[in-house]
């Protein structure tokens, strides 16, 4: 055992029963070892011959309590406390809970006010910030400038040609790929169907009609090679081979 350790040992039975006088109310062993031991450094051992030793003395009272013992304050050596004074008490710890509940509560708000203050930004940063937009909006005011300044700008006129344009090119696309969409499906239907059954099996709803298909038709069913080798040696281009999606209406 260390100097330092045998000294609380010897200094322990002082300690315990001050402690159990001033605290007034019953403890195991354990309870007092953990409640002492950071602040005193009293190990276990200590603390239950100590404990025992003042029992022996009659300084304390134990009780067995299960068991474990528990040990408290000789109640001999206080004062009796009438009932005006019990309720004296009563109503200084129902004032005393009431401040601890109104203290807590304020704690809560300050450690809130706390965390949204670390959250901010600090001085020197918001002046830097301030800098950074000031920067920014003055280049959104010399792009303006030349927007304004630019001498090809366009019409409302202008704009709505290229938009009725783009409506005429779209529907051309839409329309030729419908055509070579319904001479695959076509030549699909003469596989299952056969040929007398290929124009009938269709509907007329998203297509175009049997004639306007009937060359590539007639080209497909005697055609010794794929649908796919035909389109590549009359050269018909698809959407796939580059990768292109019809926009939307």
């Amino acid at each position: 055992m260390s100097k330092g350790r045998a000294e609380a040992a010897a200094g322990a039975p002082g300690i315990l029963l001050r402690y159990l006088q001033e605290q007034n109310r019953p403890y195991s062993a354990q309870d007092v070892f953990g409640n002492l031991q950071r602040e005193h450094g009293l190990g276990k051992a200590a603390v239950v011959k100590a404990l025992e030793q003042l029992a022996q003395q009659g300084k304390i009272k134990e009780k067995m309590y299960g068991k474990q013992k528990i040990y408290f304050a000789d109640q001999d050596q206080f004062a009796t406390v009438s009932d005006a004074d019990l309720q004296g008490l009563d109503a200084k710890i129902v004032a005393l809970t009431a401040k601890v509940q109104s203290l807590q509560q304020s704690c809560r708000h300050m450690e809130a006010e706390l965390k949204e203050l670390t959250s901010a930004l600090t001085t020197p940063e918001m002046q830097k910030e301030i800098q950074e937009l000031k920067k920014e909006c003055a280049a959104y005011r010399e792009r303006l400038k030349n927007i304004k300044a630019a001498s090809n700008h366009v019409t409302p006129e202008e704009k709505e040609q290229v938009y009725r344009e783009r409506q005429k090119y779209c529907k051309e696309w839409r329309k030729r790929k419908r055509m070579v969409s319904i001479t695959a499906t076509r030549e699909t239907a003469a596989q299952q169907h056969g040929p007398a059954r290929r124009c009938s099996h269709l509907k007329r709803g998203g297509f175009v009609s049997c004639q306007a298909t009937e060359l590539s038709d007639a080209i497909l069913e005697g055609y010794p090679k794929s649908k796919k080798q035909f389109f590549e040696e009359v050269g018909i281009e698809t959407d796939e081979d580059y990768n292109v999606k019809l926009p939307d209406p």
